[in-house]
């Protein structure tokens, strides 16, 4: 797969050297000749430039790569490479770092974002992962499927507690994925039990989140901010 990263800064080279290590090609662009180090990602192909700029994506290839990576720390220049990457070159797969959580709401597929990642949102997920039970936390938002991965720890007092996973009718559009207990995964099947303090990971849609956690945790629901 080949990839282009505009944005070498911490985070741009971070992704560089994941997915250099899992055999693909990557180029990196960035304007700021302080960002670029191309010691620290030598593997990595380089380009000094502006990847806003039309011509510079053309130098780039862009249009014969899988997936470009919006990672600047600019908002505005992560939408107008989304932009500019899936409109004029018709890139397959655009993903765009969000710095700001107010401009999450322009990160869709309108400015040319299929996946938009916002790292006080996964931060806030983390954190919330790692100390809540019986709440439903938000991992991920799937910008171009309109769905999301959740997660909810079990709390012990919850109706589904010993219930096999066969007899549980989930809400619409709402699939388990999968079951962490003792800080092991597991690949949930029809016979598998649910067991206090598991973590259920789920893909289901915005609309579904609050009926299934009011399912498994009645009367536990916290209000989400806009309800």
């Amino acid at each position: 797969m080949r990839v282009v990263i505009a944005g070498a800064g911490s985070v741009g080279r971070s992704i560089a050297r994941e997915l250099l290590h899992n055999g693909h090609q990557v180029l990196l662009i960035d304007k700021d000749a302080d960002d670029v180090q191309a010691s620290r990602v030598p593997e990595a192909a380089w380009l000094l430039a502006d990847a806003c700029e039309i011509t510079v994506l053309e130098e780039a290839r862009v249009q014969e790569c899988d997936v470009v990576v919006a990672a600047t720390g600019d908002d505005k220049a992560n939408l107008v490479v989304s932009l500019l990457s899936k409109t004029e070159f018709g890139v397959p797969r655009t993903v765009a770092r969000v710095n700001n959580p107010k401009n999450e709401w322009m990160f869709d597929e309108s400015w040319g974002v299929d996946v938009a990642v916002s790292t006080p949102r996964l931060m806030t997920a983390l954190v919330e992962e790692a100390v809540s039970v019986g709440d439903l936390v938000r991992i991920f938002q799937f910008q171009q499927a309109k769905a999301s991965m959740v997660e909810l720890t079990m709390p012990a007092q919850s109706p589904y507690i010993g219930k096999r996973i066969g007899e549980i009718v989930w809400p619409d559009d709402t699939v388990l994925v999968g079951i962490i207990r003792d800080d092991r995964p597991i690949a949930p099947s029809r016979d598998d039990a649910v067991e206090a303090h598991d973590e259920l990971l789920f893909i289901t849609t915005p609309e579904s989140e609050d009926s299934l956690e009011e399912m498994l945790s009645p009367g536990h629901r916290v209000p989400r901010v806009g309800d």
